[in-house]
């Protein structure tokens, strides 16, 4: 059992995982939950930390997905452009909704469709100019955000959350 109690560095207030963890503990204290403090923690601080991204792609008059896919075409290096099909394996997505995305970064002026050189039948999805400095003022933004959330938690800590993180995430990968 993980309780306030018995967690490792926990301050005297808890938070809101720890009053759950107290009411199931209460209401069944046969069931070890133990994992709840974890996955109820990761979950949380996935939520608030997508407000945090959401609000600052929402700076430059884009959503999160708009932000990968050109985030996505930038990394590719010049001259910014890939297949769809790379598009959709990296984002994981599935074809209908990236034709939808890429229907909508085309209005936008972000991306255009260009034949792809090395097969006549197929299109290669590229930055326009817009585009291409639409991404580069959200990055910049995107990174210092991070850094901002990132802040406050020693090196060290990060280190560590890094490293478990990076070995939490091959195990549940290699169980796909």
């Amino acid at each position: 059992m993980v309780s306030r109690q018995t967690r490792k560095g926990a301050d005297s207030t808890g938070d809101a995982v720890d009053t759950i963890l107290a009411q199931w503990n209460r209401e069944r204290p046969d069931l070890d939950v133990a994992p709840m403090a974890i996955i109820g923690r990761l979950k949380r601080c996935a939520a608030l930390v997508q407000q945090q991204l959401d609000a600052t792609f929402a700076e430059f008059d884009m959503s999160g997905w708009e932000f990968d896919m050109l985030a996505t075409l930038r990394r590719a290096g010049a001259p910014y452009r890939l297949a769809p099909t790379a598009l959709f394996s990296t984002l994981m997505v599935t074809s209908g909704t990236m034709t939808h995305r890429l229907q909508r970064l085309e209005t936008r002026g972000w991306i255009t469709r260009v034949p792809n050189p090395e097969d006549a039948r197929s299109t290669l999805v590229q930055l326009t100019d817009t585009g291409f400095a639409q991404i580069e003022r959200a990055v910049d933004a995107h990174v210092a955000n991070e850094h901002h959330m990132l802040a406050p938690l020693s090196a060290e800590a990060l280190a560590q959350i890094d490293a478990g993180l990076i070995a939490w995430l091959k195990l549940l990968e290699s169980e796909r």
